[in-house]
């Protein structure tokens, strides 16, 4: 973290290595960004040369996190730019159904080439398989599930091939204004602050700030400086470190660990993956304020959610929201009955599941959270006091529904993280039936900075939203060098936790 940065190997690092995407927590990102910054400013007035400099450098970021498939980042661009500029000039309603047609099958195409082939074939070999054990057909048994193709998955093609279609999906719409120049439509799509993690960014918040001369103020910068610092902290000190020192071996091995520990281990990993993806959404929303675009908010302390609808009003809102826009409402969402609402609901988010990764576990995960989702509106149109009630309940209704909602979101985590079926069912079983709450001191013991972190992790994620602005001022309205001081302290801390090479972003394998 920050000291992997070897000059003497400049040249080697500045080409693609597979295995090591470009992270924003790395030192080689603060040496480049510096660079890239210092040009930036200086063509801040000149805009079309702006805007070439930063796609040159959003691809040459792509190509550092992908190699040669920044072309295919390219061809995205390529394709719904023209798709979405043959859909204005005609009126006719069935040859614009045709191209958002034509777009979805390029880009879900693409996405379910790289994503979900090997995950398709073993499932078809898995079917046959067990087909021939029950019909007793010994060609058919001999068939083994295990994929057979080698496919590289683009890092952040979810995340790209989502932004593009929402894109055509609003032009279709009639939304938005299909974009005149196929420069500025790949300065959308490839904008390196967000590109290969998100948020997602829509067209309609995002295309109006490309042409606008980026006046970066006091205010922006302070609170840009502020998100990339919490970011920081939250991937660099909290996740990182409570991820290698503890999450990992639990998930890893969970039959080697006793019930409370695998317990330990869910809410571990429930405080890294919020801190692994917030984190990262909030150095990608604070690098773009410093270059004058702002983004939507991604996360909003989602486990002070009182309900799992109220969750995913704050847990990755760019995915859900755009999920709810493109997928729900086109579904039906609740226009037509409650039956098909629950059952649109189910879909949307079987299918958010399968969008994190081609695996069973992620499917069960999206079909948990979609059940959960169903019951909850099913409650409130039968009992309509429980809508009424919203943030009128008291604080100790409140505190009950949070900690429900919670340990609903946690039971979730464990399908999405473990390795496998049978690990998911290891870590319930330990937790039910090997418990052993006489090791907490022991535990306390043997895991003293993870315990602290734990603790301090919580904490900053359940105070009061007027603690984070409180610092969020004193931060913009502090002197330069204060601010230069806080930066370099963090840095110094991050390198103090620094326990192993650069970790990358939980959300980069989608």
């Amino acid at each position: 973290m920050f000291t992997n940065l070897d000059l003497s190997n400049l040249s080697e690092l500045l080409l693609y290595q597979q295995g090591s995407p470009l992270l924003f927590s790395s030192g080689l990102f603060l040496f480049l960004f510096l660079g890239f910054l210092t040009l930036y400013i200086a063509l801040k007035r000149q805009t079309n040369w702006r805007i070439l400099y930063v796609i040159a450098f959003s691809l040459y970021f792509y190509y550092k996190s992908s190699g040669l498939w920044f072309l295919l980042l390219i061809f995205t661009a390529t394709s719904d730019f023209w798709i979405g500029h043959y859909m204005a000039k005609t009126a006719k309603d069935s040859i614009r159904k045709w191209l958002v047609t034509l777009s979805l099958c390029v880009n879900l195409g693409m996405l379910g080439y790289f994503k979900y082939t090997n995950f398709l074939i073993a499932s078809i070999q898995n079917l046959v398989h067990e087909m021939g054990l029950f019909f007793s057909i010994t060609s058919w048994t001999t068939i083994e599930p295990t994929a057979s193709f080698s496919i590289f998955l683009p890092v952040g093609i979810s995340f790209f091939t989502f932004q593009s279609l929402s894109y055509i999906i609003d032009v279709y719409r009639k939304r938005i204004t299909p974009l005149d120049h196929w420069k500025d439509y790949l300065f959308y799509v490839s904008f390196f602050p967000q590109l290969v993690a998100g948020p997602i960014v829509r067209a309609i918040d995002f295309i109006p700030q490309i042409h606008k001369n980026p006046k970066v103020t006091k205010e922006l910068f302070g609170e840009g400086l502020f998100l990339i610092l919490c970011g920081l902290f939250k991937k660099a000190i909290i996740s990182d470190y409570i991820s290698l020192n503890f999450v990992d071996r639990i998930f890893d091995n969970p039959m080697l660990y006793t019930g409370f520990e695998n317990l330990m281990g869910v809410y571990g990993y429930t405080l890294q993956i919020y801190c692994d993806f917030a984190g990262y959404s909030d150095m990608a929303i604070g690098i773009a304020l410093l270059l004058g675009f702002r983004f939507n908010i991604n996360f909003d302390a989602p486990y002070k959610s009182a309900s799992i609808t109220e969750f995913w009003r704050r847990w990755h809102i760019s995915l859900s929201t755009w999920l709810k826009d493109y997928l729900y409402i086109s579904l039906g969402g609740n226009r037509k009955g409650k039956a098909r609402q629950y059952i649109n609901l189910l879909i949307t988010m079987l299918l958010g599941g399968l969008w994190h990764g081609a695996s069973f576990r992620f499917i069960l995960w999206g079909l948990w959270h979609g059940l959960n989702l169903a019951i909850h509106k099913m409650l409130m149109n039968l009992f309509p006091r429980i809508k009424a009630m919203g943030k009128d309940m008291t604080k100790l209704h409140r505190f009950v529904c949070i900690l429900i909602t919670f340990h609903i979101v946690c039971f979730g985590w464990i399908f999405f993280r473990a390795s496998s079926m049978e690990s998911a069912w290891q870590i319930l079983s330990q937790i039910i039936y090997h418990f052993h709450p006489e090791i907490v001191t022991q535990f306390i013991e043997g895991y003293p900075v993870v315990v602290i972190l734990f603790i301090l992790g919580y904490i900053l994620h359940f105070l009061p939203s007027q603690v984070d602005n409180w610092f969020k001022m004193r931060l913009t309205n502090a002197h330069l060098l204060v601010q230069a001081f806080v930066f370099v302290l963090l840095i110094v801390l991050v390198i103090q936790m620094k326990s192993a090479e650069v970790q990358p972003f939980i959300y980069f394998q989608f």
